[in-house]
């Protein structure tokens, strides 16, 4: 049973069993959590894609630098 497919009856199950196990005072902090540590996730994999990216431009470049240097 694949998760990518809950659906809005899905949703609304499991935000009513969050409010009754956290209660309505705790579901706003939950949520700010939940959305810092998504933003934090994204942007360390940003941040090693991008970096894997730097390397490979680097290792493109060395070459061009050495053959300019030897001139």
């Amino acid at each position: 049973m694949p998760f990518g497919n809950i659906g809005i009856g899905g949703l609304v199950l499991i935000l009513i069993i969050a409010l009754i196990i956290f209660g309505p005072s705790k579901l706003p902090e939950l949520g700010r959590a939940f959305g810092r540590t998504l933003s934090e996730f994204k942007g360390a994999t940003r941040g090693l894609v991008n970096g894997e990216d730097e390397d490979k431009r680097q290792e493109e470049k060395t070459p061009e630098t050495a053959a300019s240097n030897a001139k």
